[in-house]
């Protein structure tokens, strides 16, 4: 017999008796089994169920209860405890060495909080590994459903926010992601999020082993048949789920982290009615376990609660352990007055395994012995290092006519990274002149040329990068080529043309089999659809990018592009000013930057923590943020970030009341804005200058810089347009 031994408890109701037997799991095949069996009293145990259900739901916004209420809840649970358990199963669960506990139940008492029970020293879902296992009368097809089968490698589906009203969903599926991302060798992870309809699920949730769904659930308590998921178009309700079960087998998991999840709370109806849930019809349907929550949850406490459960299920814990090891994470790190810990229900077998961990027998070997033994792949090996070393070699020197254009290239680049800008027109007009055909040169030309606002020249070598790539029949370089070219085009304001060569870049990208390119071309897109206030799509596009990079993040540059999406991510939640969200990820972006060495691109982290911080009045923090940025930007002279850094300094001058300073940066901004030609930023800043004039009543002066923004405005945004114009209109 195993260490970890299961005890079974099986409970059935007759007429007005309760009749109840105890053993251990490897018993359940006896032929004699003893049961034990007292009167039910089904009203007085409705009560106490409601008055738990009053208990549970008693929570401030942090999810917690007052300590008189946890008093009263184990008083509640032990009074069930006496009401529903013979004494020989008192005794026995008391008593037992057994960690894993099955409650094999009725349906009509499902509705019984049986993991809430007390016995005078724990609650029982504290005390076991603990899982249900339900008894039907329904005589139909879906109770034959056969389980599904798991492959050596999991496939797992992450459903989250499918109404995009749920702020911290996005942040559970996607800490959830990373989680499994050091187990990629054993699961196999989709994302979604926002815009998941009806169809997607039913189309889709059968290819899964793994389920885990973040969102809203609803409970319709005078017809549970319509209980079920809100996604993005409706209600996937249980009659839909259950009807499904004939055709396709379903997970062998399924976690729906979402308010009532598991049914109605319980506890609100008589405790002995047949209840047909969101749980039932996933049961019946050949989910093998299922975990959902029978109250409302709070939103903090329910990502630490599925983040603790799925750490100890990868590392090959049972399902129940890990779901008793997230209640005592939850009560150790929050006290037990976090009564979320009370809140989830197990249905299925405790003791399975999902991921079991493989044992491999250890072989002692002399050195020839391994040699021999691995001589096949010592030669797979050494053929691929030759391989791969004529690749380099081929992609070095073929594509140039004079080898050297490489070596001044390495050089072309510590320049740029120095900010040494002039140099580098100057290098690369060089390796230009001597191999027109060497494709790196291009971009890192274009870019300079951003850098210090000569935007129609970027644009015309991200052009020149194009046709060249396109002669070559170099599909990545000319993905890169039109996201640069689309990106020049949204730096001027100009979006129609930017949204064309976006849509380009990952059409080409998709063609080339570029996942790098995509992502790139993915996140820019996601910044013009932020800039058209869209944060929904903005999200949705950062959150596949985001995914590509995860999956790849083992790579350079799919890791830094990780952190420019972290970042953007970031962004997006400040629009909507969910500043903790945004701060966040804001700081998973700083990290990598850090860790990659690449210290230069925080520029933007800095302005943007800033901006934060002047939303909640901390002028101070923000000051050293935007000064910490600027510092970076001038060290790189990256002219077309000075003119946005100098404007927001004057912004914040503005409203620490320090005028004069205010004036000094704006009109710095203006300055440095006209150099480079940069419109959009000028107008900007002309139309905060004039603000400021208005503010202190320097009317005449506040009209002539809303005017040059107006013209301005005329050509790149008529909104802004519009809005200066009413404002004049206003002052008249």
């Amino acid at each position: 017999m195993a260490d970890n031994k299961t005890l079974v408890v099986e409970v059935f109701r007759e007429e007005g008796l309760l009749k109840m037997s105890v053993f251990e799991q490897y018993e359940l095949a006896l032929t004699l089994k003893h049961y034990g069996q007292h009167e039910f009293q089904a009203q007085e145990v409705s009560n106490l169920c409601r008055e738990i259900a009053s208990i549970l739901n008693k929570v401030d916004k942090a999810g917690i209860i007052e300590p008189e209420s946890v008093r009263n809840l184990k008083k509640t649970g032990r009074l069930l405890w006496d009401y529903l358990l013979t004494r020989q199963v008192k005794e026995r669960l008391k008593n037992t060495q057994a960690s894993d506990l099955i409650l094999s139940l009725d349906e009509e008492l499902i509705n019984i909080p049986w993991e809430l029970l007390y016995d005078g020293t724990n609650f029982l879902c504290l005390n076991f590994n603990l899982g249900r296992l339900v008894r039907t009368r329904e005589e139909s097809d879906l109770t034959r459903q056969e389980y599904r089968s798991l492959p050596g490698v999991l496939k797992m589906l992450i459903l989250v926010n499918p109404t995009n009203d749920l702020k911290s969903a996005y942040l559970e599926g996607l800490n959830i992601k990373n989680q499994f991302d050091r187990k990629r060798k054993s699961v196999l992870i989709d994302f979604k999020s926002t815009n998941i309809d009806k169809l997607y699920v039913k189309k889709n949730l059968c290819d899964y082993d793994i389920v885990h769904f973040a969102g809203h659930c609803e409970y319709e308590k005078d017809n549970p048949d319509e209980s079920g998921w809100v996604l993005s178009d409706g209600r996937l309700t249980a009659s839909e789920i259950t009807g499904m079960a004939a055709t396709v087998s379903l997970p062998a998991l399924i976690f729906s982290n979402a308010c009532y999840s598991a049914g109605s709370s319980g506890l609100a109806g008589d405790c002995h009615e047949r209840n047909y849930t969101l749980a039932s019809a996933f049961l019946l349907s050949g989910v093998r376990h299922y975990i959902g929550a029978i109250r409302r949850i709070e939103d903090p406490l329910s990502l630490v609660f599925a983040k603790e459960f799925y750490s100890n299920l990868i590392s090959g814990k049972p399902v129940g352990e890990s779901i008793k090891l997230a209640r005592l994470a939850l009560i150790k790190e929050h006290g037990i007055s976090s009564i979320l810990w009370a809140s989830y229900l197990l249905y299925g077998d405790p003791h399975f395994i999902l991921f079991k961990p493989k044992v491999r027998p250890r072989e002692h070997l002399s050195f020839k012995k391994i040699v021999y033994k691995q001589r096949k792949k010592l030669a797979i090996f050494c053929s691929g290092l030759i391989i791969m070393l004529m690749g380099v070699y081929i992609a070095l020197w073929l594509p140039t006519i004079n080898p050297s254009a490489y070596f001044l290239f390495l050089k072309d680049k510590k320049l740029f990274s120095e900010g040494r800008n002039e140099e580098v027109i100057s290098l690369s007009s060089r390796i230009i002149n001597k191999e027109p055909l060497f494709l790196p040169v291009y971009p890192l030309l274009a870019e300079t040329y951003q850098k210090i606002g000569e935007a129609e020249k970027a644009l015309k070598y991200y052009y020149d990068y194009a046709l060249i790539s396109e002669k070559k029949g170099d599909k990545r370089s000319l993905s890169c080529a039109y996201t640069g070219i689309g990106w020049s085009y949204h730096l001027s304001g100009r979006y129609d043309k930017a949204m064309e060569f976006y849509e380009k870049a990952i059409a080409k990208s998709r063609e080339a089999g570029d996942k790098l390119n995509e992502a790139i071309a993915m996140r820019k897109m996601a910044v013009w659809q932020m800039d058209k206030k869209d944060y929904s799509k903005a999200l949705e596009l950062l959150t596949k990018s985001s995914e590509i990079n995860l999956e790849k993040q083992q790579i350079f540059e799919h890791r830094y592009n990780l952190a420019c999406d972290y970042f953007d991510i970031g962004l997006v939640f400040a629009n909507k000013d969910d500043f903790p969200s945004a701060k966040e990820f804001y700081e998973k972006s700083r990290r990598l930057f850090v860790k990659l060495n690449m210290k230069k691109d925080l520029s933007d982290y800095y302005f943007n923590l800033g901006e934060i911080y002047v939303f909640e009045k901390e002028y101070h923090k923000a000051m050293d943020c935007y000064m910490t940025g600027l510092r970076i930007d001038k060290a790189q002279n990256n002219k077309m970030s000075l003119c946005s850094d100098l404007s927001m300094i004057g912004e914040l001058y503005a409203q620490m009341d320090n005028f004069k300073e205010a004036e000094s940066f704006f009109l710095q901004s203006i300055v440095t804005a006209k150099e480079i030609n940069a419109q959009p930023e000028l107008a900007g800043s002309c139309y905060s200058l004039g603000s400021l004039y208005k503010k202190i009543g320097k009317i005449k002066k506040a009209k002539e810089y809303f005017r040059l923004a107006q013209e301005i405005y005329s050509r790149i945004d008529v909104e802004s347009y519009e809005e200066i114009k009413q404002e004049l209109l206003a002052m008249e």
